[in-house]
């Protein structure tokens, strides 16, 4: 493994990184059929798994992530695989670290996503979620992750579980995003109804070294959600995976409308609003995070 330091400390450099697109997109390209285990791939589909990674770091991300958000060993049960946790987080780091190569400066940051068990609701708790994230965290380390990504969360209770856990039990730096839909006042809130300040705040408190927001919104939104987290803590590093605009359904499928230059175009000012990782999210493609990373070079270079 070639890096040169963390990423925390690359970023205080001063220079912009370009982040990953979709997994989910490429994995149904290459065959995932629904109702089957998008994790398990990273088994038995190795290869192709790999080669999503590759197609990433070859169109300009400096860091990837893994085919990994939804192994944890609650979601896993559902496919009766919750006993090869550790197999299958292992495999999924080592595919993006092949895929990144012996290039300098190419991270792979671990995914982790929520288990889709509600503290609230009582249906799990902080202690059950503590092993359940350190387990999984525990595996990606040893597969060769960089970092560990905890994404795509709506709850506090459950990102501080997962923050705590990665750090506590891994030697990993740990990025925290978070989700979050436009009301109809215009502002922007997790479906628990978590203001992106708020989230921020619970998220460094409990050990992140870099946070932000993925999923449920194109570039131009995010524009807002990272004003606001940078308006509340300025000293903080923040990440942006943007989804490829607002999803519309035809026929059935979610169909992401962006272009690869409509996403790019709206970069300079996410940069400008305090982002310091920009990628993608859901419909997003290797072309889209060519487009990035043109943009992010001429603010580099600026």
């Amino acid at each position: 493994m070639i890096t040169m330091g963390r990423i925390a400390d690359v970023l205080k450099t001063g220079k912009i990184l370009v982040s990953d697109g979709a997994w989910g997109t490429f994995l149904h390209a290459k065959g995932l059929k629904p109702g089957e285990c998008p994790d398990e791939w990273s088994l038995s589909h190795f290869d192709e798994v790999c080669g999503i990674a590759k197609s990433y770091f070859d169109t300009g991300a400096d860091m990837v992530e893994t085919n990994s958000f939804g192994a944890n060993r609650l979601k896993l049960s559902h496919f009766g695989l919750d006993g090869k946790v550790r197999e299958i987080n292992e495999a999924a780091a080592k595919a993006s670290r092949r895929a990144a190569g012996s290039a300098p400066n190419r991270y792979v940051i671990a995914s982790v996503g929520p288990t889709g068990k509600m503290l609230v609701t009582e249906e799990t708790t902080e202690e059950e979620l503590y092993d359940v994230f350190g387990e999984q965290a525990g595996a990606l380390e040893r597969g060769g992750a960089d970092a560990i990504c905890v994404e795509t969360m709506s709850d506090i209770g459950e990102a501080i579980c997962a923050i705590k856990a990665a750090k506590e039990n891994t030697s990993l730096e740990v990025i925290s995003t978070f989700t979050f839909d436009k009301t109809a006042k215009g502002t922007y809130r997790t479906m628990m109804g978590v203001s992106p300040a708020d989230a921020a705040d619970a998220a460094l408190e409990a050990g992140a070294d870099i946070i932000g927001s993925n999923c449920g919104n194109g570039m131009e939104h995010m524009v807002y959600i990272v004003r606001e987290m940078k308006t509340r803590f300025p000293e903080a590093f923040i990440l942006v995976h943007a989804n490829a605009g607002l999803p519309a359904n035809v026929d059935g499928r979610d169909i992401f409308p962006e272009t690869p230059e409509v996403t790019a175009s709206y970069v300079r000012q996410v940069i400008e609003a305090g982002a310091n990782i920009v990628g993608g999210c859901c419909g997003t493609t290797p072309a889209h995070i060519a487009a990035i990373r043109a943009e992010i070079d001429a603010y580099n270079a600026s």
